[in-house]
């Protein structure tokens, strides 16, 4: 005869390690001679990404919201065309 089980134990949490925020680096290879993406619309995302690491969380948000909306946008227009 098997034995019957207990109830589930979660196993104790360990300690809290905070996790840094990403940092936002320009990429440098994927530019176009000169700076910048060679595209207006995307250029200003990659700006906006930047001037949000010094916002706080919760505005971060809102402007990481933006950003992919304006990209999903503009990658729309680019296949139309």
């Amino acid at each position: 005869m098997h034995p019957v089980p207990g109830p589930y134990r979660p196993p104790a949490p360990g300690p809290f390690r905070p996790v840094s925020p990403p940092t936002v680096e320009p990429a440098s290879e994927a530019t176009v001679e000169g700076g910048g993406s060679g595209h207006p619309a995307v250029d200003a995302v990659i700006q906006a990404l930047a001037n949000a690491a010094d916002l706080p969380p919760r505005d971060q948000i809102a402007e990481y919201e933006a950003a992919h909306s304006t990209l999903q946008e503009t990658l729309a227009t680019i296949d139309q065309s």
